[in-house]
């Protein structure tokens, strides 16, 4: 695909990194030098210097042939002018990152007004995200598939009852679960039976959610509903955050530095509780019963600040302590100091669009529903409808040969979840999901070995 992408800060650069690993031709607009040098420094993609609201500039950047244009700059109104005037050019799809909580209310009538294909919103995308790991506070990161009725989550095994055990040694797992993989040494691997459980292992496990419910109460890992929760930082995320969790039941203390964004949160989140105060400033957290909240969530505009808060509240024995990053390197630090459950709204953002992307290729043979990388990127689960057009439809599995790096962990049938074995087969309009090492599945027939 011919893809325009405009802006080159953290979520264009991203965007423009995955894109162009896909194999399709990139082209990037940006008006700062230093921005645009990064990207070409890097990346195998196409420049342009200039303001994307001229007609020249996105004439030069081949607007007429894009199949996509994606505007991530930091100003909402200049990526939906930008959507507007590509639609009006040729572009086939636009998309559009749209950060007012303001507009968020609106975006059905900008997206037909305007001529938006998909409007992101990172900062809610991030919350909710944030939002399933305090509703799941046993996991590291929790990814939902056909439309919530599978899980794929994310764990630590030490002080379980998986360390030191093969696969087949657990007699309890029963059930539709699945181990689909295990991140070792920040290597991805495909378990089989004899593979054998560390304590350093991060496992991945997909399933039906109340079997995996059963398996961390039978592994030891199994948490309390958190009715408590603490954020430090009180921007757009925190806003978003604290009026999904308060739904739920979820009581929010926010604790932020601006006494202006103070008064706004206070009016705009009535049933959340708002400190004027240094989240990072361990006698105030103590003074506001740190000790007592299930969840700790670090969203300040500072890495930095969010990962010293975190070890606050990790040292304090917290339960779920959440920390946003928006550095990739910066994960790295967070694990080397135990902090195992972080966010980055950048790649939230940036597989959302993807998804999207990827979806625009293939539309016939099998439709993509889902895309969520793990294991910092060097695996993806994607989730497919499976089309009439799709191969070895009916062919059991045991018939078959399959790409050595790529495992069909389920299929939902009818509403139906099946963990597959080898007299399982496809159907038309099955939901299938696939976890693979290669990062370029666009369609189910990408799984099967091809001569």
């Amino acid at each position: 695909m011919n893809v325009i992408i405009v802006g080159a800060g953290k979520v264009g650069y991203t965007l423009a990194q995955y894109l162009s690993i896909d194999g399709d031709n990139i082209t990037i607009i940006d008006k700062k030098d230093s921005a645009l040098e990064h990207v070409n420094n890097n990346l195998d993609v196409m420049c342009v210097k200039g303001n994307a609201t001229s007609l020249k500039v996105l004439e030069e950047a081949g607007v007429r042939e894009a199949d996509l244009l994606i505007s991530v700059t930091d100003s909402d109104e200049l990526n939906m002018l930008c959507s507007l005037a590509a639609k009006k050019l040729g572009a086939k799809y636009t998309v559009a990152r749209v950060r007012n909580p303001s507009y968020d209310e609106e975006i059905t009538l900008l997206t037909e007004a305007v001529g938006i294909d998909l409007v992101i919103n990172p900062e809610k995308a991030a919350a909710i995200e944030i939002a399933k790991l305090i509703k799941y506070p046993s996991v590291c990161s929790i990814d939902n598939f056909s439309d919530g009725k599978v899980n794929l989550v994310g764990f630590k095994a030490e002080d379980t009852a998986l360390e030191g055990k093969k696969i087949s040694e657990i007699r309890f797992i029963r059930g539709n679960v699945l181990f689909c993989g295990v991140e070792r040494n920040d290597e991805f691997i495909m378990p089989k039976g004899d593979y054998v459980f560390n304590k350093d292992d991060k496992v991945y496990v997909i399933g039906e959610h109340n079997d995996i419910q059963n398996l961390f109460n039978k592994l030891g890992k199994y948490k309390k509903k958190v009715k408590r929760a603490m954020i430090v930082g009180g921007g757009k995320i925190a806003y978003y955050l604290a009026k999904i969790v308060n739904e739920v039941g979820v009581k929010c203390k926010i604790i932020e530095k601006d006494l202006s964004i103070c008064e706004e949160l206070t009016e705009l989140l009535p049933n959340s509780i708002i400190i004027n105060g240094d989240g990072m400033d361990e006698e105030l957290l103590l003074s506001e019963n740190l000790l007592e909240v299930e969840s700790f969530i670090t969203l300040t505009g500072r890495d930095e600040d969010n990962i010293i808060a975190s070890i606050l509240a990790y040292n304090r024995s917290v339960s779920n302590v959440i920390t946003k990053i928006t550095r990739d390197n910066y994960r790295d630090i967070g694990k080397a100091v135990g902090i195992n459950t972080m966010v980055n709204p950048k790649s939230v953002t940036a597989y959302k669009i993807l998804k999207y992307a990827r979806s625009l290729k293939n539309k016939k043979k099998s439709c993509i529903e889902n895309i969520y990388r793990i294991c910092n990127d060097k695996a993806e689960a994607v989730e497919f409808i499976v089309g009439n057009d799709t191969t070895n439809i009916g062919e059991k599995f045991k018939d078959l040969e399959f790409n050595e790096n790529a495992l069909v962990v389920t299929i939902v049938r009818n509403n139906k979840i099946i963990i597959p074995t080898g007299d399982d087969c496809l159907k038309v309009n099955d939901r299938v999901i696939i976890v693979s090492k290669d990062k370029k599945l666009l369609q189910v027939d990408d799984i099967f070995y091809r001569w």
